[in-house]
């Protein structure tokens, strides 16, 4: 039990140690690493975002790169930001250029095959229809023949003339 616990604390110092030497190489800096001014940082923008920029300068820029020789990082990340948004709509302008005729293709072969399909519907529709009425108007004198060859008459025909008041016996 020893021999483990005293395992443990060595691990924990050698981690605490290493930990150390980080903070002592990070304090140990001088200030001038680690001040971002952007004094020595060259931007490089592309023809095609100065010009996109140019355009819109009212709509997505609030300044100057440089402001007072310094570099102004709201500007820059607004530029990149343009810069992804100009990446994004070439990309997808080419995607949609690349895959349009196959979507007009997958349309119209769709659209065919849902003319199709409502036109059996409803052919399928009207010959069940007409095949139900003439089904039920079948069965229906089926009934009555039967009912003539059992009582002689149908019921149908007596409960239409059925007067309630007739059955009615006084004592």
């Amino acid at each position: 039990k020893v021999r483990g616990l005293w395992m443990q604390i060595m691990e924990t110092f050698s981690y605490l140690e290493k930990e150390k030497e980080l903070v002592d190489t990070v304090l140990g800096l001088p200030v001038s690493q680690c001040v971002l001014d952007g004094t020595e940082v060259v931007l490089r923008v592309p023809q095609l975002l100065a010009s996109r920029a140019e355009r819109g300068i009212h709509q997505f820029f609030t300044g100057n790169v440089y402001e007072g020789g310094k570099l102004n990082f709201l500007t820059v990340i607004q530029t990149l930001n343009e810069a992804l948004r100009t990446l994004r709509d070439e990309q997808c302008q080419f995607e949609l250029n690349q895959h349009l005729p196959g979507i007009v293709n997958n349309v119209i072969l769709h659209k065919n095959i849902l003319w199709d399909l409502k036109a059996e519907s409803l052919k399928i529709q009207q010959e069940h229809c007409v095949s139900m009425r003439e089904s039920i108007s079948k069965k229906q004198e089926d009934w009555e023949v039967k009912w003539n060859n059992f009582l002689g008459m149908c019921p149908f025909k007596l409960t239409l003339h059925w007067n309630p008041v007739r059955s009615v016996h006084f004592i």
